[in-house]
């Protein structure tokens, strides 16, 4: 017996459409789409249809609906799996120190990818990165820009799911950063990315990858430091 593939719903349908508009809209204007009145109009369907199919997007990180203001293309895939983390471990020192563990899982292989695949503008990319951390003087650009540098590596890498789960932890990396910059400086992410970039500029993959293993083992160790009582009562 055949089966029939089940047709989208209205909603969907929608959805497929508007991303379709929003991507479009990125060239065009920035990423701003018609009022919800127009776009009912233009796709035919009712307004609540449109707020059904935007608030979806929304959740899905494809549009950021500002009330009063209008609806815009983002591109942010990565949120929903954000809120997931949040809602699973409410604690943040156990999000953290899980974070700490699947960035040794999966930073190594980024840099072995990277190794193989950067091309000129990727390494261009991760030179800026390590300028803007040389100089940065405050512990909130100095987080920017190594959150920037190991982006670019997986941007590098040329796989997107691997891009998209690191882009899912930005947050939290961040929040890492703050507990580990602040107390050892940024001497030795300088001089970790050189290593890691000098290996990837030389193609060298298995070298990348275990330079990027003892970078992020190091930082997990800074972290584990910065969640001890001993820590915590200097604070």
């Amino acid at each position: 017996m055949t089966r029939v593939a089940a047709q989208p719903s209205l909603v969907e349908q929608v959805c497929s459409r508007l991303s379709a508009m929003a991507q479009r809209a990125q060239v065009a204007n920035d990423g701003w789409l018609p009022p919800e009145r127009q776009l009912a109009e233009q796709l035919n369907v009712s307004r609540t249809v449109i707020r059904e199919a935007t608030k979806r997007l929304e959740l899905q990180g494809v549009l950021d609906v500002r009330h009063g203001v209008g609806i815009r293309f983002v591109d942010r895939p990565y949120v929903p799996i954000r809120g997931a983390l949040e809602l699973l471990l409410p604690e943040v020192d156990e999000r953290l120190r899980q974070l700490a563990e699947a960035r040794i899982t999966i930073e190594p292989q980024v840099a072995r990818l990277a190794a193989g695949r950067a091309t000129a503008k990727h390494r261009r990319a991760l030179h800026a990165a390590q300028r803007r951390l040389a100089a940065a003087v405050e512990t909130s650009p100095a987080i920017e820009a190594d959150l920037e540098f190991h982006r670019v590596l997986a941007q590098a890498a040329g796989n997107r799911i691997l891009e998209l789960v690191l882009e899912s932890l930005g947050e939290l990396g961040r929040a890492s950063r703050q507990a580990t910059l602040a107390s050892t400086g940024v001497a030795r992410a300088l001089e970790h990315h050189a290593a890691i970039l000098d290996a990837v500029e030389r193609r060298q993959g298995e070298e990348a990858h275990d330079l990027m293993l003892a970078h992020v083992q190091a930082s997990a160790a800074d972290l584990a430091r910065s969640f001890s009582p001993q820590s915590r009562s200097r604070t």
